[in-house]
């Protein structure tokens, strides 16, 4: 487990996930939201941004958090673990108000925050398991069969997971 995708609609815990596994691991983190995106919300161009990915799954190790459908190709076929998180809408919704409340909005480069709440987002996420998990689970069974692949419903599950992989206190 060295190259790994985390990929999940908004809120539902990517970022978090990514930063805990890239300390666990000892292996550098990206958040797609941080390439993506300038500092007055400006994303980059699709052609470049596609760029930046494939010369960041060229490293050896990496944990990159980001949905972005229209690039998953790219990392699915350069990871070795894809880590899927189908949370509930609900629960996606509570954690980016969760995140608003933290952070206040805005973006936070060094905690991988990028916070903007719009009804646009809003609608994405409720829409998201009707709409983008079949594309997903589309995309990871065309271009991810060779990766090792966990899909978690739930935040409780993914702590679990993540407490099988900590060393033993000693």
């Amino acid at each position: 487990m060295r190259r790994i995708s985390v990929i999940g609609v908004g809120g539902s815990g990517k970022t978090e996930l990514a930063n805990r596994l890239a300390a666990l691991l000892e292996v550098p983190v990206t958040h797609l939201d941080a390439v993506y995106y300038a500092d007055d919300w400006t994303p980059l161009a699709p052609e470049e941004f596609a760029a930046r990915q494939r010369e960041l799954v060229a490293a050896p190790a990496w944990v990159i958090d980001g949905n972005y459908a229209s690039t998953l190709d790219i990392r699915l076929k350069a990871c070795d673990t894809v880590i899927f998180l189908d949370i509930p809408p609900a629960v996606a919704l509570f954690g980016v108000l969760r995140r608003r409340l933290r952070y206040r909005g805005g973006q936070h480069p060094g905690q991988g925050v990028y916070d903007r709440i719009t009804w646009g987002v809003v609608q994405y996420i409720l829409g998201y398991r009707r709409r983008m998990r079949p594309k997903v689970e589309h995309l990871i069974a065309e271009h991810g069969t060779h990766a090792t692949v966990h899909v978690f419903t739930s935040r409780r599950a993914v702590n679990r997971w993540l407490a099988s992989l900590e060393p033993a206190a000693g």
